[in-house]
């Protein structure tokens, strides 16, 4: 657990970002807010074999700029392309929010667009889904030798995402509205709807995130375990192995 504040870096998370590592084989999932810095203390940059991008709000894929200033400068950069999957127009966007002129960023990543489906990142099988939130954002599943990880990304109640999580071992999800009434649609899980997306999908392991710095995460705790016993509240710096 690299980061995993919800929609800001907080007092003590930078935004969402996850390391997941099979075999020595590394995929770097979201790059939120303050993500470089605590990666660094994680995992060589160089040794990020690829990177996936949920979607492009800020809190999500803005610490791409760090990375690509230290692939550029650091003198310790990789001698190949990293590939980044993420949202069709990413090259743009991050482009634009490296410096005004929007200078491409192709000298260090080779952009991928991504849409629902199915295809292979390194080791992974790997799945997408469309979530329920305001712009294009896609939950993944990962398989592995029998072993499997979806990340929601960022959504309110989505059928497709628990279709996506059906299974799976350990699901990773967003928990950041509190529970409480006149929520806006398609946009945020509370901890109780995490957990029944949980339950409904017949996963082996709830990982809640996402949490806002503003919002009490042991109450988010507390709710999703009224529908799903085995769910937990991650922690920066907190190891899983699946």
């Amino acid at each position: 657990m690299v980061g995993c504040a919800g929609s800001t870096p907080g007092p003590t998370s930078a935004a969402s970002c996850y390391l997941v590592d099979h075999d020595g084989y590394r995929l770097v999932l979201d790059l939120g807010n303050g993500a470089f810095g605590a990666l660094q203390a994680l995992a060589d940059p160089a040794t990020v074999d690829a990177v996936f991008l949920s979607h492009l709000h800020a809190d999500h894929c803005l610490d791409v700029a760090p990375f690509v200033v230290w692939h550029r400068y650091s003198g310790r950069g990789r001698d190949t392309l990293v590939p980044l999957y993420a949202p069709v127009a990413a090259e743009r966007r991050l482009a634009l929010a490296y410096e005004p002129e929007g200078e491409p960023l192709t000298d260090v990543f080779d952009f991928v667009p991504v849409g629902p489906g199915s295809f292979r990142i390194g080791p992974f099988a790997v799945s997408l889904t469309r979530t329920a939130h305001p712009v294009e954002c896609y939950a993944i599943r990962l398989d592995v030798d029998g072993r499997s990880l979806v990340y929601t990304g960022d959504t309110g109640p989505c059928p497709p995402v628990v279709e996506l999580a059906r299974r799976a071992d350990v699901l990773l999800a967003e928990a950041a509205f509190p529970d409480e009434p006149g929520l806006p649609d398609g946009l945020h899980l509370t901890g109780r709807q995490a957990g029944e997306h949980a339950a409904a999908a017949g996963v082996g392991r709830l990982l809640l995130t996402h949490v806002p710095a503003w919002v009490d995460a042991g109450s988010q705790l507390a709710h999703a375990r009224t529908a799903f016993g085995a769910a937990e509240l991650v922690a920066p710096g907190a190891v899983y192995d699946i």
